[in-house]
């Protein structure tokens, strides 16, 4: 019996009399990454945001950590869904602080994510001056202050260079070691294969397959697969 962190059943959402979501049933498995894959408007970001309460289904169900999912349960999921909530002109910590504050958590829960995502040495430093991928990593250590039991990372590798993708690769890898069961969305492939245990693949709003992560080529090829099987159907 496979140990789930989050299913999701029949999830469906219509917005202006179109099906954005259709029939989702998601399986993401306890201290993994799972990769959420999809052609740009494929109903992704739509899925996370129901996964977060920010929208909410028509009809079907998310089951996390064993239960339906009540708005409690975002204590226990952090999320960076597009760009990283941040005070430009505030320094690394004092971002944190922000947030400890208003969540009530412990002040030294600022320098152990600090750590996480290699950020201790940024002293005064504002984040307004800080290189995207510094931006994404704050924006990450922001989502691990309530020690998430899921991380939900929508297309967090946008816009930066090859060494910012790298070290966040390399990020998202260590996720599952401390426990945290990761969601990480995005449209490019190659990005995406060296960090996934499993992979669903969404196109026209649905999960055309679901399971392991093929490499290279494989994946390519059923990545295409599914979103030309899923346009017929859409049209």
């Amino acid at each position: 019996m496979k140990d789930m962190i989050l299913k999701t059943e029949s999830l469906t959402k219509t917005l202006k009399g179109q099906k954005i979501v259709d029939q989702l049933a998601l399986e993401i498995q306890r201290n993994t990454v799972y990769g959420l894959l999809g052609p740009n408007g494929a109903g992704k970001s739509t899925t996370l945001k129901m996964i977060t309460g920010m929208l909410r289904p028509n009809t079907g169900s998310i089951i996390f950590n064993g239960h339906t999912w009540t708005r409690n349960d975002l204590q226990d999921i952090g999320v960076l869904i597009e760009t990283p909530p941040l005070y430009e002109n505030l320094t690394a910590k004092e971002n944190l602080q922000v947030r400890t504050i208003a969540l009530g958590l412990p002040k030294s829960r600022i320098e152990e994510v600090l750590k996480v995502v290699d950020l201790t040495n940024t002293g005064k430093k504002r984040a307004g001056q800080f290189s995207l991928g510094m931006k994404q990593r704050l924006g990450i250590a922001i989502a691990l202050l309530n020690k998430p039991k899921l991380l939900i990372l929508d297309e967090p590798t946008n816009g930066l260079d090859p060494i910012g993708i790298q070290e966040l690769r390399k990020l998202i890898r260590s996720f599952p070691e401390q426990g945290i069961s990761v969601i990480l969305s995005s449209h490019i492939l190659s990005e995406v294969e060296q960090v996934v245990d499993d992979i669903g693949i969404i196109a026209g709003g649905r999960l055309g397959y679901q399971g392991p992560a093929p490499q290279g080529q494989e994946l390519e090829s059923l990545f295409m697969q599914v979103v030309s099987a899923n346009r017929k159907v859409g049209h």
